[in-house]
């Protein structure tokens, strides 16, 4: 199967980690611009999100996190922080693009993350959690961070959209399609999931305890 090839499996992974780092970054260094947070804090929160899901990730499955292995994850991080800064002035005109890149690196993340669970010789059933873990924990912590309920347990389709990529992910594999057009048409899917779910306001249904129900 074309899946077999190492390096072009390598190649991608590292592609989009770098990609889903710099879109997250720049995802948790807006958000904590909005709270006012310094440089350093501003960085921290931006890190802390671009990092997290993978860190877990890896921490999980038994190796070491995909960041320690080359200072360029650092860097990015750094310069998303440095864009941000650049572009404070726009930051409420930019709100649209901000989501944006928070949507970008859902997908990315949550690739890489099957990618690299699949190349360990996990069950898919595994990757597609893994995956959803990679894309929406850093998210969790981000949110933990502002002190803000994480926004995969309320009001917007997040982790379903991560989960519902990584179903279309393993239906092509299972279909033997390439691996660069299955990681296009996987990474198109999720950004259209989360971006039809926001703009038509969808969402899953709530839970209410019993004192709301008499209310």
């Amino acid at each position: 199967m074309l899946y077999t090839d190492p390096h072009l499996v390598r190649t991608l992974q590292v592609i989009l980690e770098f990609l889903g780092t710099f879109a997250f970054a720049i995802s948790g260094i807006r958000h904590a611009a909005q709270k006012h947070f310094d440089w350093f804090g501003g960085y921290v929160c931006g890190f802390a999100v671009a990092i997290g899901g993978g860190t877990i990730r890896d921490t999980m499955l038994g190796v070491r996190p995909f960041w320690m292995t080359n200072i360029m994850y650092v860097l990015c991080t750094g310069l998303a922080l440095f864009l941000v800064i650049l572009s404070r002035r726009w930051i409420k005109r930019l709100s649209n693009a901000w989501f944006v890149f928070d949507t970008l690196g859902l997908a990315l993340f949550t690739i890489a993350g099957i990618q690299k669970t699949v190349a360990l010789g996990y069950p898919f059933w595994v990757a597609i959690i893994m995956g959803c873990i990679t894309g929406v924990a850093g998210g969790v912590i981000r949110d933990v961070l502002l002190n803000n309920i994480p926004v995969i347990f309320h009001k917007e389709i997040y982790a379903v959209a991560s989960v519902g990529g990584g179903l279309i992910y393993w239906g092509l594999f299972a279909l033997g399609m390439s691996l660069p057009l299955t990681v296009i048409i996987t990474f198109v899917a999720i950004c259209i999931i989360r971006f039809i779910a926001v703009g038509y306001h969808i969402s899953l249904p709530t839970l209410q305890d019993e004192d709301e129900k008499k209310e």
